[in-house]
Formats: C-alpha cells, sequence, structure tokens
C-alpha cells in the first residue's frame, strides 16, 4: 500500500484571513464616506464663490436635498456626522428699504405744468387747484427747459410738497397745509468777493473780455464808465489794454453772478484813463479818476454801443438818396435794426415822433444850451413821449430805417446854442468833481484798489516771462 504526500499547511490561518476581509471593507466604506483632500478644496471652493446670491441659495438647498436623500437611503452614522459637520455658506435676505413717495422730473420743451403733473401720477385738473391756493403759487407755470421740479407725494398718492430750485440763488416751494397750499421763496445770501481780470484787445471789446475771462454783463459796464471820454465805435485799436476789479458772487465756491465794477483802467492809444466806484455818504455812488475828479460828463460820446460808424459830419456830402449835396449835420450810426438807442445827456424830450426825412425822431433840450436829435428810429421805448423827462444812458428808441433812410441806422445831431456841430469832436462839459468834505474817505477807498491793480499787473507780467 502506497502511502499519500502529507498536505501542505494553509500560508495564513483561516481568523488571519477573516481579519483582513474585515479590515478591507471598513477601507473602502472610509474613502466613501471621507472624500480626498482635493476634492473637498474643489467643493468648497465651488459654494464660498457662486456667481450670484440666486446662483448661491439654490445650490445650498440642492445640496442639502443630496445629503437628505443620501442619509435616507445609507442611515450610515459617519454620513450623520458628515452633515452636522458641515457649515452652509448661508444667503441672509435683507429687504431693501421702502422708496419714499419722491418725485423728479426735468422739463422738456413743450411741457407745461399739466403735462408733468400727469407724469409724476397726478390729475392734471388738480393744477388749477393747487395754484389758485396761493397768489404767488403762480410762479410754478412760468417753467425753464432743462428746469427740475421735485413732488412730495402722500400714501394716498396726493402731493405734499412741489419744491424747484429756479436759479443758483433762488428756490421756490408749495407745501400741503390745512387750508390748501403755502408757497415759500428761498433766497441764498451768496459770499461776495473781488476779482481780477486783464485783456489786451486784439479784435473786438466783446471777443477779448470774454477771452480774458471778464463777464458779458461787466464789459458792457466798463464800456459805460469809460463811454464819457472813449468812443467805442471808433477809438478802440489793437494792443489796448484793460484792467477790472468787479464784485464776484459765489456760493459754495461756486460763482453764481457779479456785482458792481469797484475800480477799472483802460488804456487806448497810449493814454490811461482810470474810474474808481466810489459810494458818498448820502448813499449815492458813481465813478470817478484816481484822484477824484468825476468820471461822469454831461453827455456821453456815443449813444448806441459799438456801432459802426457810416458817415461823419460834413458840410459838402452826397445825399444817398436825393443825390445831390447837401450838408451832412450830424453822424450815422450803422446798426442791426431794433438796436438799443441811449439818450447822450438828462434832458427834457421836446419831440417824440414823426419828422419829415428823419423818420422817426426824438429831440432832446438838455439845459439852456445843448440839444441832440435822434432819427430813423423804428420805434420808440416805453415811457419816452413828448414833454417827458429822459435820464442819461436811458433807452429811448431803436434802430430803424424811417424817412430818408438806405439802410438800419442812426442819424444824431449834436447842437451848441442853436448850431450843428460835429459831436465826435465837441469837448464835453465836466461834472462835479469829488466833494472836498468826502475827499479824505475817497481816498481811503482808490489807493487801496489802485495799488492792488498795478500789483495784480506786475504778477501777471511776471509769470508771462518765465
Amino acid at each position: 500500500m502506497t502511502s499519500q504526500p502529507p498536505k501542505a499547511p494553509p500560508l495564513y490561518p483561516k481568523t488571519h484571513l477573516l481579519a483582513a476581509s474585515g479590515i478591507a471593507a471598513l477601507l473602502s466604506l472610509a474613502l466613501l464616506v471621507f472624500p480626498s483632500s482635493e476634492v473637498e478644496a474643489k467643493r468648497t471652493t465651488l459654494i464660498l464663490e457662486p456667481e450670484s446670491p440666486a446662483e448661491q441659495l439654490t445650490q445650498d438647498q440642492d445640496t442639502a436635498e443630496l445629503v437628505q436623500a443620501a442619509n435616507e437611503a445609507n442611515p450610515s452614522p459617519f454620513a450623520q456626522i458628515e452633515q452636522q459637520d458641515e457649515t452652509p455658506v448661508a444667503t441672509v435676505k435683507t429687504e431693501e428699504p421702502k422708496a419714499p413717495n419722491h418725485r423728479e422730473v426735468v422739463v422738456a420743451k413743450g411741457d407745461t405744468l399739466s403735462t408733468l403733473f400727469e407724469k409724476v401720477g397726478l390729475p392734471a385738473a388738480s393744477v388749477h387747484e393747487i395754484l389758485a391756493s396761493d397768489k404767488q403759487a403762480k410762479q410754478f407755470s412760468q417753467l425753464k427747459h432743462g428746469q427740475k421740479l421735485e413732488f412730495e407725494m402722500n400714501p394716498d398718492g396726493q402731493l405734499n410738497n412741489l419744491h424747484s430750485q429756479v436759479s443758483d440763488l433762488e428756490t421756490i416751494s408749495l407745501s400741503k397745509t390745512a387750508k390748501g397750499y403755502t408757497f415759500r421763496r428761498v433766497t441764498a445770501q451768496p459770499v461776495v468777493r473781488s476779482a481780477y481780470v486783464h485783456g489786451v484787445i486784439t479784435s473786438s471789446l466783446s471777443a477779448s473780455g470774454q477771452r480774458a475771462g471778464l463777464p458779458h454783463s461787466m464789459t458792457m459796464d466798463m464800456a459805460k464808465v469809460f463811454g464819457y471820454d472813449i468812443d467805442f465805435a471808433q477809438d478802440i485799436h489793437p494792443g489796448d489794454q484793460f484792467e477790472v476789479i468787479y464784485e464776484q458772487k459765489v456760493i459754495n465756491g461756486k460763482t453764481v453772478g457779479t456785482g458792481n465794477i469797484l475800480s477799472a483802467r483802460f488804456t487806448n492809444r497810449g493814454k490811461t484813463y482810470t474810474a474808481v466806484r466810489y459810494t458818498n455818504k448820502q448813499g449815492n455812488s458813481n465813478y470817478y479818476t484816481a484822484e477824484g475828479n468825476s468820471m461822469r460828463k454831461a453827455f456821453i460820446r456815443t449813444p448806441v454801443d459799438f456801432a459802426r460808424i457810416s458817415s461823419r459830419f460834413s458840410s459838402g456830402r452826397k445825399h444817398p438818396i436825393l443825390n445831390k449835396i447837401r450838408a451832412h449835420k450830424g453822424v450815422d450810426y450803422a446798426a442791426p435794426r431794433g438796436t438799443p438807442i441811449k439818450a447822450t445827456g438828462d434832458g427834457k424830450v421836446l419831440l417824440a415822433g414823426r419828422r419829415g426825412g428823419y423818420g422817426n425822431t426824438v429831440i432832446i433840450q438838455h439845459g439852456n444850451t445843448y440839444r441832440t436829435l435822434y432819427g430813423h428810429m423804428q420805434g420808440f421805448a416805453k415811457g419816452v413821449k413828448t414833454g417827458g423827462a429822459v435820464k442819461q444812458g436811458q433807452v429811448i428808441g431803436y434802430i430803424g430805417t424811417t424817412g430818408l433812410s438806405t439802410g438800419p441806422h442812426l442819424h444824431y445831431e449834436f447842437q451848441v446854442n442853436g448850431v450843428h456841430v460835429d459831436p465826435l469832436g465837441q469837448k464835453l462839459p465836466m461834472a462835479d468833481p469829488i466833494a472836498k468834505a468826502e475827499r479824505t474817505r475817497f481816498m481811503q477807498q482808490s489807493q487801496p484798489l489802485m495799488a492792488r491793480m498795478n500789483q495784480e499787473k506786475a504778477t501777471l507780467l511776471a509769470s508771462s516771462k518765465r
């Protein structure tokens, strides 16, 4: 009998194999439940950086639903711990504060107060009621293009307040009361400071003033101040210079207007004229030279600002319509139709009406010695009539072509004791200088202004040489 070879003993005891199987199962479960650090980092990044709050909220809800479903399918204590340790990013809903019952509209072309009321949801019929509640409320109907209106309504949709800023200095409002609406106007008080400008004439006075930064109204005022000595229609030349110190009105650093010219200097053809504004103890303001002589003469040089002289005083001019030699006893100023004409001195109106070839004419008697005539007017200014009085610089009519005239212009005559003289060559009588009792006070104002102009000009010249 042949014997069988003995069996090899097992490599691992049975108990060891059972233990290893159990450990492998536990490791597989752990890998399934606990993701790697890389996967965890990616997931966390996606949760913390959503594209929008709405997407974040949806993503959080989806994540919660998936975890809940997994827990229900496999109620593992490890999965429950994962859900509990998760720190979700919460999206907090904050309610926006309710917008006040405030509406704003900007006046456009063709708008009326009724159309603006309709734009903000107010019945157009209420406009009459609101405007009738206060006499001054009608100012809200005087709308300007670009003007902004602000409406405040109560919860019932009725108007509580209407507010508008009509200028840099002025605001108006209507507020609802038990008796209707009350109108209110608020005028801001600007800070008044002085400003200095210097300019050189290259073409026209107006263009040079604008280039220097001088407001147009100030340029016109300067021409009036020096209008007794300088004929701005014919005397201005390139290279003439001007300096002005004037009042500037400022609110919150913004210039909102101008006041008076405090002092000015104008160099014309090498000759310098200086003017200083002075208000005497009686409250009357006038301009004087730096030495105290009056800038105001009995007559101003020209009755029309910035006009062109089309015909001069002559004893042998050929009349353009009558076509024969006829003395031209005045000066013609050509300007656009409707240009204002000013009285060159105080006086009594002898005529405001038609006068032969002169057409519409004004004749003014200045005391016993002087008389001026203004012909070919388009029409007369309001209040100018025969027998009335006019002041120097007052507008008395407008440039036209009435009578024997070939184009719009003013024919201006100047008589001394009944004799026609050339108004461009006539030496004008002077007005009174500063009173002796006021001279010291005047010089206390004049000298600092002159010193400032000298300093400002020196600074400008120094900076231009750098």
